[in-house]
């Protein structure tokens, strides 16, 4: 049986997400997305996660469910040499990790540049969303380290607006995204 940080990362998310009271991890996509940080600078508590491959994780995993437009013929997908990326039934992309040789060329097929390269790394670690340190909030080194204020923990309760999501059952995302019923 699979924990819920490895439910999400083996490409079993939950798509109909219910709110709750728990604190979920904050990303505001918009903030990591505008060019201001060249790259992920925060920090991870979690030992096996050196140089943060962890939240890089999750946000591949965003990316996919919201920024990714869902292609009916994925391009990213036929363009990989190894198979290592996947469209599931539901349009969702999956990226087999132990498949995967990080030669990015998912992201260069991408007409659209959805897939970043930078969210396409070699080696990659599961984020266990601190699900022990969550009532901790000093204890989320990812939260507390982040000089732009992208990540946070909100209750999974709170009212969204037009652009923020609930990603699978521990996640909340901020991302002004493509619709495919709006365009």
């Amino acid at each position: 049986m699979y924990t819920s940080a490895e439910q999400i990362h083996q490409g079993k998310l939950n798509i109909k997400p219910k709110k709750g009271k728990d604190l979920r991890l904050f990303i505001d996509l918009d903030i990591c997305n505008s060019g201001e940080c060249k790259e992920c600078v925060i920090n991870c508590s979690y030992y096996y996660h050196p140089n943060n491959n962890g939240i890089i994780s999750i946000i591949e995993l965003v990316t996919y469910a919201l920024v990714c437009r869902k292609c009916e013929e994925p391009h990213c997908v036929n363009a990989c040499p190894v198979e290592a990326i996947e469209q599931q039934e539901d349009k969702l992309l999956i990226r087999h990790n132990m498949r995967c040789i990080s030669c990015k060329s998912c992201s260069y097929a991408c007409p659209y540049g959805t897939i970043y390269p930078e969210n396409v790394p070699l080696l990659i670690h599961n984020c266990d969303f601190c699900f022990e340190r969550r009532d901790q909030k000093d204890e989320i080194l990812c939260v507390k380290s982040c000089p732009y204020g992208a990540l946070g923990l909100k209750k999974g309760d709170i009212g969204l607006d037009e652009n923020s999501f609930l990603v699978g059952d521990n996640i909340i995302v901020h991302s002004t995204h493509w619709n495919r019923e709006k365009a």
